[in-house]
């Protein structure tokens, strides 16, 4: 478990642009009963792609016409059952942190893995999830 000290600076980037925080498995399963909406779940990291273009892309991608309903996070390595919590409804995808799954009427419509993210600039998963939305949302 990563101290929060570190990762409140992680977390408040996102919870600033909007997103919602996940920490336990019933924030998890009361999210998930959204049905006839979109949403994002980002599973946030310390590492760093995430903060090097996991979650500025994710940020940027909150300016796009088109967007998801909701946009909400976990973060691997502090929330750990509510990361293995959202990681039960990504399935059949692997545990990848960071990682990021757009959901349209409760069913997984696009992902994002890590070595999607690894080596990509922030602009390049803006695009991924911009192209994502415009189909989805």
């Amino acid at each position: 478990m990563y101290p929060e000290e570190l990762c409140a600076p992680m977390r408040e980037e996102l919870t600033t642009a909007g997103f919602i925080e996940l920490k336990t498995e019933d924030e998890v399963d009361n999210f998930f009963q959204k049905k006839d909406v979109t949403f994002l779940i980002f599973i946030n990291s310390v590492c760093g792609c995430a903060a090097g273009s996991a979650r500025p892309g994710v940020i940027e991608s909150t300016f796009n016409n088109l967007k998801p309903d909701y946009f909400a996070t976990v973060f691997a390595g502090q929330d750990k059952e509510a990361t293995q919590k959202v990681r039960e409804y990504m399935a059949p995808y692997p545990p990848s942190s960071p990682s990021i799954a757009l959901f349209k009427n409760g069913e997984i419509v696009h992902f994002i893995e890590r070595h999607q993210i690894e080596g990509n600039l922030k602009h390049v998963i803006t695009q991924n999830l911009s192209e994502a939305y415009n189909k989805y949302c």
